[in-house]
């Protein structure tokens, strides 16, 4: 499979520079380059690729609404946030509207085409101590837990208790004594039924309904797994 990638970055030499860089590899091409979101969210509609680098700062609209609204209109095109800007709250913000990475401008050209490659895959970029830490201090200081879980089992609300402290589904097996396919079935209700977009998101969930609380019990693999 050719990964179709979209650009989206107000600096234009910037978006030269990533269009050479992805359309050098055999297995990537860069469908178009876009300079705000709106022309983002457009072009994705049209166009359908697999993955967006979205930058965080453009004009007319910014990477996270546009983010938030290609989710909802174009749900198989991921989004890896590319910026420079790290702080706990953009990256919160990108995952909560539906990005499924996050990398710095500054990262190196091999993790730049691994991140593509990975989003594409449909997994989430972001290992579990990265996300439990940005997660973990936004919820703090929001307060108590706001979000039911609507439709969610008893069965289900331990699986996605374990994903929010990070365990892989090797974990979660382990832990809940059934097999890998059974924790992959029940991921994949949670996605469904919570209408998140991968996991990344349902890490969050386990935060913000109070599965997983702040400071609390946590065990990490190294990455998500699908």
């Amino acid at each position: 499979m050719t990964i179709r990638v979209i650009i989206a970055d107000d600096q234009a030499l910037l978006r030269s520079s990533l269009a050479v860089l992805v359309d050098t590899e055999d297995d990537m091409t860069v469908v178009a380059e876009t300079a705000d979101g709106a022309a983002t969210v457009d072009s994705v509609r049209r166009l359908r690729p697999h993955v967006v680098l979205m930058d965080i700062r453009m004009p007319v609209m910014d990477g996270i609404e546009a983010t938030r609204r290609i989710a909802t209109a174009a749900p198989t095109s991921r989004v890896l946030i590319l910026t420079t800007f790290d702080t706990d709250d953009h990256v919160y913000a990108s995952l909560r509207a539906g990005a499924s990475g996050f990398l710095l401008k500054d990262s190196t050209p091999r993790d730049l085409l691994r991140a593509i490659r990975v989003v594409a895959a449909g997994e989430s970029l972001l290992a579990p101590s990265v996300t439990r830490r940005l997660i973990g201090r936004v919820t703090e200081r929001r307060g108590p837990a706001t979000r039911t879980l609507p439709g969610v089992t008893q069965r289900e609300r331990e699986v996605l208790e374990l994903v929010g402290q990070g365990l892989s589904n090797l974990d979660i097996s382990t832990r809940l004594h059934v097999s890998m396919a059974t924790v992959k079935t029940h991921i994949g209700h949670l996605l469904r039924k919570l209408e998140a977009r991968d996991r990344a998101q349902l890490v969050i969930w386990a935060y913000e309904s109070g599965l997983v609380e702040v400071g609390g019990d946590r065990r990490s693999s190294d990455a998500f797994s699908a």
